[in-house]
């Protein structure tokens, strides 16, 4: 148990670099265990053959492909779909307008329309002997209309069996029905009470079918079908799940020569159902591309009329004063008229009257922009302006802000992502304010420029009589009103030409047809030997994973030969909720352990000198989790128990942990004296072992290891050692820290905890390294945790190899033996007769 230390003179440096080394990979194993598992790999091939069978036989369902080609013009100036001018989204540049409607093609509001539209939340299918097929909605006699007021239950096949006159009767499964029904109305599930299984019934065409599950009637096919079915079946799905399932079936592809040219593809298991959901996903596409496109000259018409409205009474206002000066005052005639300066006038302020009713669409317009509300932009052709890159940045300006608001959701505000692209729409903003201003100061100008132009013109008109002037006032301001009615009727007129000529920059060039194409998968030979070589790669991969990555220690016999480090002990799975197994269970298997171990350490310090002083025994190990202040703390009590003045110290001052056990306040503790905060007789707590004292930890100190190696640690061990015949230190891990190190130079014994499927192999060749190059002394391995069922390792089988029987420890009388154990036990008492 406690092997000798190689000490032969002369060792050569590759022996010493054995010490430590645990075999990352055996080959010859690996294959020993290949071959005694060979029944699995040929149990892999039947499986495998069977499967690949049954499957290309019944379940092999061929999938089709329908593609649509189309072209994308560049002709829009709308806000509402891309400009080639400008590059918005990012990371992405050329076909913007391409990238836009391949994002609209696969939206989830686009194919959920289409959803509803088309009824594709119901499937069709036609099923023989074993083997269903999917059919689609026109390859069906009938078609299904639900009633969406109605709760109805999804993945729920229901089985339709023609019985001749226009008559099916309805089939319903033999189990399945659920009391989670699904609204079509709210597409969100609703529990409703228990029901029994509703009854077949034969139903004719347009009558309703009713059940607590499901309600719905049945269509005739007003086409005769090219295909004869002997039954029908139809599933219903959710809005949701039907989309998700369209979406990851479409590929949008672009020409590589001309970039405009867009090709659509579609997968489906019927071809029929693949053509026409293009067809109309396309023509959907195209009223949508149209709508967006008059959307701002609608906008602007409505914008128009409501002016024209306001306009026209203050137009008949206007013309009713006139009236009246022309009856009351009979104003009408004025002599000596200076109709040249009255033309000029009136020409220049329906000229004036025309900009300030563009500054008010600009008004418009700005206010649209600050207010985000881009869906109620109007054209700047109101304004009177067409501007390709103020149309580019409020497209832009839009893009981002739908980008700014998807963004909101993964990022912080002051993210840089999210600040990025607040700089991004300044600049836009920027870009457009910066359009806005020109125009409005070329507006004001003109309108400066006409206000200076009608003073001139109006000193002329000083000389006329008072009322003379009101009545030309009058005119003028008829005639302003009247130039701003026609200057809005115009634009009205252009905006409404422009809605009624516009078409569609979406054109097919090929539209999906069937014409016949095959199928394009499965391959099913290549699924066949995919599936046969997978099983059969199964139990192979099984057997190398768990070659590559057993990495732990779960052999004691492969420990002391890769170490050859002395094992004092094993300690077995302890079974109480605390760590004070001697203490509570004394006459447990693992408390006669710690009693062996304390007989074993008496080797590792034989060489010591009786000086007179107490023994000072230090235990460690790689990481934390690996048993060590279980076993100080246990170590400590079987000493202390055997009449031994001993001190257990909680030297790991990073991570406390002794007081809990022993119920003790570690208020004050080592880190407290260390610092000189308290003396040693106020850290020194008594235990219910007479013989048995601890001192905790202590507070966390900000500098352990420096309080771990001053002078004074070293001090006070010493002072122990002339009070207690036992020392015993719960250190630190030295994987992780070097602290354990510097305290193993002052201790006569130095234990080091290996904790069974637990410990790593390559954390042990540091620590064995250093025992063999002579740095460490007085050392030893303890075993712990180790499952005593398992029947491997050192040689113990069951138990520690004692000779004690079952029985003879307190675990032992639950305790079930494993059959390979209960075999054994029988062959032996058979041979053992004899």
């Amino acid at each position: 148990m406690i092997p000798e230390r190689d000490t032969k003179v002369g060792k050569s440096e590759p022996q010493k670099e054995k010490y430590g080394s645990f075999a990352l990979f055996d080959i010859e194993h690996f294959l020993r265990r290949i071959l005694k598992n060979w029944y699995w790999f040929v149990f892999m091939l039947c499986i495998g053959y069977v499967i690949s069978w049954v499957y290309s036989k019944y379940y092999a369902q061929n999938i089709y492909a329908s593609n649509l080609s189309l072209s994308i013009s560049n002709n829009t100036s709308s806000y509402f779909t891309p400009n080639q001018s400008i590059n918005f989204i990012w990371g992405q540049s050329g076909n913007q307008d391409g990238i836009y409607l391949k994002k609209m093609l696969l939206s989830r509001s686009h194919n959920e329309f289409l959803v509803k539209e088309l009824d594709l939340f119901v499937n069709y299918s036609t099923k023989g002997l074993i083997k269903s097929t999917y059919i689609d909605k026109t390859d069906s006699p009938i078609f299904i209309q639900i009633d969406k007021k109605h709760l109805q239950q999804i993945n729920y096949p229901v089985t339709l069996v023609p019985k001749g006159n226009g008559s099916y009767e309805v089939v319903l499964p033999e189990e399945g029905q659920s009391t989670n029904l699904y609204s079509y109305e709210s597409e969100g599930f609703q529990s409703v009470n228990g029901y029994a299984k509703p009854a077949n019934k034969i139903i004719k065409i347009n009558e309703w079918y009713n059940s607590p599950n499901l309600r719905f009637r049945l269509l005739k096919n007003p086409e005769t079908p090219k295909i004869k079915v002997d039954n029908i079946i139809v599933t219903l799905n959710s809005v949701n799940q039907s989309v998700n399932d369209i979406v990851s079936t479409i590929a949008v592809e672009f020409d590589k020569e001309i970039g405009t040219i867009m090709i659509i593809n579609k997968k489906g298991f019927n071809l029929n159902s693949t053509v026409n959901f293009l067809n109309k996903s396309v023509n959907e596409l195209q009223k949508k591309r149209l709508a967006d496109k008059n959307i701002v000259n609608k906008n602007t018409d409505v914008y128009l009329q409501a002016n024209i409205d306001n306009i026209r009474k203050k137009l008949d206002s206007s013309a009713a004063v006139l009236n009246y000066l022309k009856t009351s005052e009979k104003l009408y005639n004025i002599k000596d008229r200076d109709e040249k300066s009255l033309d000029k006038i009136k020409d220049l302020e329906g000229k004036k009257a025309d900009i300030v009713s563009k500054i008010s669409s600009l008004n418009n317009i700005k206010t649209t922009l600050q207010s985000q509300d881009f869906d109620k932009m109007i054209s700047t052709n109101a304004a009177g302006f067409e501007d390709g890159f103020f149309s580019a940045t409020v497209t832009e300006l839009k893009a981002l802000y739908a980008k700014k608001r998807e963004m909101a959701s993964i990022y912080r505000p002051n993210s840089e992502p999210i600040k990025e692209i607040n700089r991004l729409i300044d600049e836009a903003r920027s870009g457009s304010s910066g359009t806005l201003r020109n125009y409005y100061t070329k507006y004001y100008d003109e309108i400066n420029k006409i206000d200076r132009q009608v003073a001139e013109a109006n000193s002329d008109l000083t000389s006329y009589p008072e009322k003379e002037r009101r009545y030309l006032d009058a005119e003028r301001g008829y005639n302003m009103i009247e130039a701003t009615y026609n200057s809005l009727l115009s634009r009205q007129n252009e905006a409404q030409m422009k809605v009624a000529t516009n078409q569609s920059d979406i054109t097919v060039i090929d539209p999906a047809k069937n014409l016949g194409q095959g199928a394009i998968g499965p391959n099913v030979k290549a699924i066949k030997f995919g599936i046969i070589i997978g099983l059969m790669v199964l139990p192979l991969l099984f057997i190398l994973i768990g070659e590559v990555l057993d990495n732990k220690i779960r052999n004691i016999k492969e420990l002391l030969s890769a170490t050859k480090i002395p094992l004092l002990g094993v300690i077995g799975n302890n079974s109480n909720e605390n760590m004070l197994t001697v203490l509570e269970q004394p006459k447990s298997s693992v408390s006669e352990a710690f009693r062996g171990i304390r007989a074993n350490i008496r080797f590792l310090m034989e060489n010591n000198k009786e000086d007179g002083k107490g023994k000072t025994i230090l235990v460690t190990s790689s990481i934390g989790g690996e048993g060590k202040t279980y076993i100080s703390i246990n170590l400590a009590s079987v000493i202390g128990l055997s009449d031994k003045k001993t001190i257990l110290l909680g030297m790991d001052l990073r991570k406390p942990k002794i007081f809990g056990d022993f119920k003790i306040d570690n208020k004050y503790g080592i880190s407290n004296y260390l610092t000189g905060e308290v003396e040693i007789d106020q850290i020194i707590n008594r235990t219910k072992i007479p013989n048995l004292d601890v001192a905790t930890s202590g507070p966390i100190p900000p500098n352990p290891s420096e309080l771990l190696m001053s002078e004074r640690n070293i001090r006070f061990i010493e002072e122990l050692k002339e009070k207690y015949d036992f020392i015993i230190i719960d250190s630190p891990p030295v994987g992780l820290v070097a602290d354990s190190y510097e305290l193993m130079k002052h201790s006569d014994a130095n234990i080091y905890v290996v904790r069974h499927e637990y410990t790593e192999k390559y954390m042990l060749k540091m620590i064995t390294e250093k025992y063999h190059n002579g740095e460490i002394d007085h050392f030893g391995l303890i075993y712990n945790d180790y499952n005593t069922k398992q029947g491997y390792g050192y040689g113990y089988g069951y138990g520690y190899g004692y000779g004690y029987g079952y029985g003879y420890f307190d675990e032992d009388k639950n305790y079930k033996e494993p059959l390979l154990i209960k075999i054994r036990n029988k062959v032996q008492t058979i041979f053992n007769k004899k």
